[in-house]
C-alpha cells in the first residue's frame, strides 16, 4: 500500500535499492592481495603464521585490525532517493 503520490511498491523499491547499494559498497572493498607481511605495518609486531595462512596478503596484526575496525564508522542507512524528506529540505 502506497501513500500520497507514491505508486504501489515504491517504498519496497527504496528499501531494495538501499540494500543493493550497501551490498555493492561492501563487495567493492578489496580484500588483501599479494604476499602477507611477517610483521604488522602499523606496530611492527609479528603476525602469527596461522593468520598469514588464513588471510593471504594480510598487513596488520589482530590488535591493529581490531582498532581499525572499532574506529570505522558505518554510514547511515537513510536512502534519499525520492523520499519526501529530501524534497522538503
Amino acid at each position: 500500500m502506497a501513500g500520497g503520490w507514491a505508486r504501489d511498491g515504491a517504498v519496497q523499491e527504496q528499501i531494495d535499492a538501499s540494500v543493493q547499494d550497501e551490498l555493492a559498497r561492501i563487495r567493492a572493498r578489496k580484500s588483501p592481495v599479494g604476499e602477507s607481511r611477517t610483521h604488522c605495518a602499523e606496530c611492527e609486531e609479528e603476525i602469527p603464521e596461522a593468520r598469514r595462512m588464513a588471510l593471504p596478503g594480510v598487513k596488520l596484526c589482530i590488535d591493529c585490525m581490531q582498532d581499525r575496525d572499532e574506529a570505522f564508522k558505518s554510514r547511515p542507512g537513510f536512502n534519499r532517493r525520492g523520499s519526501k524528506d529530501s524534497q522538503l529540505k
